[in-house]
């Protein structure tokens, strides 16, 4: 859904996501190209139709909030990221994430030795050989 939404509507929503919860003035001062307080409020209302965000009053106005979980959109863009970019390939996008960085905490090296010996012992549970 996230997609297919106009650029301006998905720029809004990825800004309200990155900031978790915020006013329309928030998510104002923190686009790339800033547009008027109405038309941030105007494309926050629109999310809101959408069910993609919700709003509840706070001491500085209304302060919106991603209604699906982040974790979970997230999730579904790196899937579409790595289909479209890695061919479907999560090493290949791994390889390239880790590229990108800089070095790796050994807790986040440990972290990822877990998780790849995890993916192991999965993998192996479902293949018949």
């Amino acid at each position: 859904m996230i997609e297919s939404l106009p650029r301006r509507e998905r720029e809004v929503f990825e800004t309200l996501c990155r900031l978790e919860a915020a006013t329309a003035a928030d998510v104002r001062a923190t686009l790339s190209d800033p547009l008027s307080d109405s038309a941030v409020r105007t494309l926050l209302s629109r999310l809101e139709a959408k069910d993609l965000v919700r709003r509840e009053p706070g001491q500085g106005g209304f302060v919106y909030r991603p209604a699906p979980r982040p974790d979970a959109l997230a999730a579904g863009a790196l899937k579409r990221m790595v289909d479209t970019f890695f061919a479907g390939s999560a090493v290949s996008a791994a390889t390239a994430l880790l590229g990108m960085g800089d070095r790796l905490t050994s807790d986040e090296a440990e972290a990822l030795r877990r998780l790849i010996d995890k993916a192991k012992t999965d993998g192996a549970k479902g293949d018949p050989s």
